[in-house]
């Protein structure tokens, strides 16, 4: 595989996962491979131990160290601006705990091939997740998935998913500074952006791992911020296109 493929991983507090993940992004045999981790000042040391990560790959490792927690929205914005600095072919975005597996990376790359933006799915034929998850946790992720999608317009399964693979040419067209979510909400809100300029999304379907090491980020303000925000996003576009569409009308 010769493209050029750029991962963006945000951290806060993953210094146990941090080291695998890295070692298994190297480990996919991708001899252009550039990562970027975005660390919101761990309190953890997580940053320190990316820095050490990074110093026998100058090349290929690059760390951005962000004052503090500001979401995972505004870190993956910035990751993705020092990405597109690094002028690759594909950019991807991954948790870095491990729920999402790196070996994934080498089928999205071939779906590439015929869609500019691969999403990573729980809810596609051929995906799953974590076993240990209970009714309740396995309701909740379901219909939110199902709430994201009508109030968004978000036309795939897995709307929340914060695993995709991008062509270059996407993300130089998305609005990264007009990105309001700073949640998790920000998936969705990404996945909003490139329907609207009409790029072709597909889902492959992923088997998504429960965390091993370390504490979830997810809390109810997250949520709550997803519930009222992405509606709300919607409506001001829609309104926005009507304002632009008006003017033609009149015209004529």
């Amino acid at each position: 595989m010769d493209s050029k493929v750029c991962v963006v991983i945000p951290t806060y507090n993953e210094a146990e996962n941090l080291p695998d993940i890295v070692g298994s992004l190297l480990g996919l045999g991708l001899p252009r491979l550039q990562i970027v981790i975005v660390d919101d000042a761990s309190p953890d040391g997580t940053g320190a131990i990316a820095d050490e990560l990074a110093a026998p790959y100058s090349d290929r490792i690059h760390v951005l160290h962000r004052p503090s927690k500001q979401g995972i929205g505004p870190a993956y914005v910035e990751g993705f601006k020092a990405a597109v600095a690094l002028q690759p072919d594909v950019l991807v975005q991954m948790d870095a705990d491990l729920s999402h597996q790196p070996t994934t990376i080498l089928d999205m790359l071939g779906c590439l091939e015929t869609a500019d933006v691969v999403v990573g799915s729980r809810y596609v034929d051929g995906g799953s997740v974590d076993m240990g998850w209970n009714w309740a946790r396995r309701a909740l992720s379901r219909y939110g998935n199902a709430y994201t999608r009508l109030v968004g317009g978000v036309r795939v399964r897995d709307a929340s998913s914060g695993f995709k693979a991008f062509r270059r040419n996407v993300v130089d067209s998305l609005p990264l500074d007009s990105l309001q979510c700073k949640g998790f909400g920000f998936q969705a809100e990404v996945t909003m952006a490139c329907q609207r300029l009409n790029f072709t999304l597909i889902e492959q379907p992923i088997d998504f791992v429960d965390r091993k090491k370390g504490d979830s980020k997810i809390s109810w303000g997250i949520v709550w911020e997803a519930l009222w925000r992405l509606p709300l996003i919607r409506i001001n576009h829609f309104i926005s296109r009507r304002s632009r569409d008006y003017p033609k009308h009149r015209e004529n």
